[in-house]
């Protein structure tokens, strides 16, 4: 190699120190300025830096519930400003007094303008718990985070008197009804009228007389959000003016709650689970005795059928007779019909009935009744439909009876409609025999029967002597129900009590004859023994 001459050397180095050295954007250092906690706070920090950068710098420490401006992700430049804004929260709990309603039910056997308080107005209270926000000591905001009912508001309940046109009829045993959420007796007459259960909130689910009509089973709203609890099941003694309701530690009970004929408080039930969905349940299809004291002393639910699914629309429910001898108890789904093995906790199914595809949140239960021999079965069948027809989209619904003495089933009236809900009449002694009579709904429209007005139609046991009774041609249906007989000898008076346009109407087998009782428009539900 040759050696390089020393002049080329010399030129090298002082072109080398031309050039000035080479700075990183890293060594370059910004002034940002912090604001917090009433101070600024100025830190020098490298170029490129984001606002976490200069909170470390400056040694703040931010609270989880502090704003920060710009966001701490962002980057600064030299001269930026930085403010960090002090977030706190403060719960505050208070109780607050929830007003009484006052309530008044029009009372057609008091005097005009008359009045009587039936229930005193309470106040209830509610704990409320607030939450409020402050930004460097001022406040912004508040909302309430929770609110409980610690006290219900019991509504204050005053009968007003109300003229009636009305004539006072005299009736054999007890009649209840539901008005306005309260349960009312009439006894005697259509005019003597008490009141039984005065706490407005009676959902109308279960309104059960029992045998002797010395009890009332019913349900009551519940306290609780319906997703939680929909309603409970309560029992009062008639016999006893002093008596108070009492509470039967049993919930949710939509379909079936009633009375063991030939027991004094003994009842059975059926429960759902409830949902937030429509219908607001899901059915157990389940069964339970249960027996209690006149002293309110409640013993431990006895499972007869546990929780299934129920056949087909089970999530509906299922339902459920007694025989009037009390030694049968009946069942009823939107499959089929059948009885209740006590013996082997299972259901011993009679018939099978497709079911109605209603295409919406319900189902049908085919109504059934027993007749007054305990030893036949009246229900709604629902009809195959002609030709090519899905059956469960058939719109034909017959009244049918099943024989268990026979095991026969015949189909008696075609047509009826699916609420035909029939009531058989007390027995009457005939030689051997015990006679009853059946009563039942007739759609005026039977291919619409969901939302057709229906007749009242009496009927000897074998489906003779039909007479449709009420209400008169060209008025008004009546809505869905079960027509209730009058208790007692049925040659000599025989009546029938329905609910047609929200008041009590009697009708006379007999004579056709009918009686409108009440005229406030407020009867929902009616039961009688």
């Amino acid at each position: 190699m040759k050696p390089v001459p020393l002049f080329l050397l010399l030129a090298s180095l002082l072109l080398g120190g031309c050039f000035a050295p080479r700075v990183s954007s890293s060594d370059l250092q910004i002034r940002v300025t912090v604001n917090v906690d009433g101070q600024s706070l100025p830190v020098e920090i490298p170029s490129g830096s984001a606002v976490e950068q200069a909170l470390q710098a400056a040694d703040v420490t931010v609270g989880s519930l502090d704003r920060i401006e710009p966001p701490v992700y962002a980057l600064v430049q030299d001269g930026s400003q930085v403010t960090v804004l002090r977030v706190r929260e403060e719960f505050d709990t208070r109780q607050v007094t929830l007003a009484f309603e006052r309530q008044s039910i029009r009372n057609e056997s008091l005097p005009q303008g008359e009045t009587r308080l039936i229930q005193e107005g309470r106040n209830g209270i509610q704990e409320i718990t607030t939450r409020s926000l402050f930004e460097n000591g001022i406040e912004t905001g508040s909302s309430i985070v929770k609110a409980v009912i610690l006290q219900p508001a019991q509504p204050e309940i005053v009968m007003v008197g109300v003229q009636t046109p009305f004539s006072s009829l005299p009736i054999n045993g007890r009649l209840v009804y539901l008005a306005g959420g309260n349960a009312w007796l009439m006894e005697g007459s259509t005019s003597k009228r008490t009141p039984l259960v005065s706490s407005a909130d009676l959902d109308g689910r279960i309104l059960k007389l029992s045998p002797k009509g010395d009890w009332l089973l019913y349900t009551r709203k519940s306290e609780k959000p319906a997703s939680e609890e929909i309603n409970t099941l309560w029992a009062i003694n008639l016999d006893d003016p002093t008596a108070k309701p009492i509470n039967l530690r049993v919930a949710n009970v939509i379909h079936f709650a009633d009375w063991i004929p030939g027991t004094t408080t003994n009842i059975t039930y059926s429960t759902v689970e409830p949902r937030a969905a429509a219908p607001g349940w899901q059915a157990n299809n389940d069964l339970y005795t249960l027996k209690f004291s006149a002293a309110g002393v409640i013993g431990k639910p006895g499972p007869v059928i546990q929780a299934n699914t129920g056949g087909v629309y089970g999530w509906w429910g299922s339902s459920f007779a007694w025989s009037p001898d009390g030694k049968r108890l009946a069942y009823a789904r939107p499959d089929g019909i059948g009885l209740v093995s006590f013996r082997d906790s299972e259901l011993v199914s009679l018939l099978e009935i497709a079911p109605l595809q209603t295409l919406s949140d319900w189902a049908l239960i085919p109504p059934l009744t027993w007749g007054a021999d305990s030893r036949t079965l009246y229900f709604v069948h629902h009809a195959p439909p002609p030709g090519l027809v899905n059956p469960e989209e058939s719109p034909y619904f017959d009244l049918g009876v099943l024989s268990l003495t026979s095991s026969a089933t015949v189909r008696m009236i075609r047509q009826t409609g699916m609420f035909a809900y029939p009531s058989a009449s007390p027995a009457e002694e005939l030689g051997d025999e015990q006679a009853f009579r059946i009563a039942y709904l007739q759609a005026l429209s039977p291919l619409q029967s969901e939302t057709s007005g229906y007749r009242l139609v009496v009927m000897d046991r074998d489906g003779s002597n039909r007479k449709t009774l009420f209400p008169l041609e060209g008025a008004p249906g009546l809505e869905p129900q079960t027509p209730l007989w009058s208790p007692g000898d049925q040659d000599k008076t025989a009546f029938i009590a329905v609910v047609y346009q929200g008041n009590l109407w009697l009708v006379d087998i007999f004579s056709g004859q009918t009686s409108q009782v009440t005229g406030d428009g407020l009867i929902q539900k009616i039961d009688w023994r």
